[in-house]
């Protein structure tokens, strides 16, 4: 299993309803609105890298308002 932590970034404005899209995406843990260089924070976790970069192409940054993402995948050292 690989968990990522999903740093979004939204057009103005966006970022309440942006939220509230992609917690509905299978496969979202928690999706939240934050403050800060980022407008929200998404936990996601998925069976493979290659499930998570689709979850995120195909799934997530094609939500309306969404400008630039960053996924930080959970590491375990």
């Amino acid at each position: 299993m690989v968990n990522a932590y999903i740093l979004i970034q939204t057009e103005v404005g966006k970022a309440a309803s942006v939220a509230a899209e992609v917690a509905t995406i299978p496969g979202v843990i928690s999706s939240e609105d934050v403050t800060g260089p980022y407008d929200v924070i998404v936990r996601a976790e998925a069976e493979s890298v290659d499930e998570m970069g689709q979850l995120v192409v195909a799934r997530i940054q094609n939500v309306g308002g969404i400008t630039r993402t960053l996924t930080c995948p959970v590491v375990h050292l």
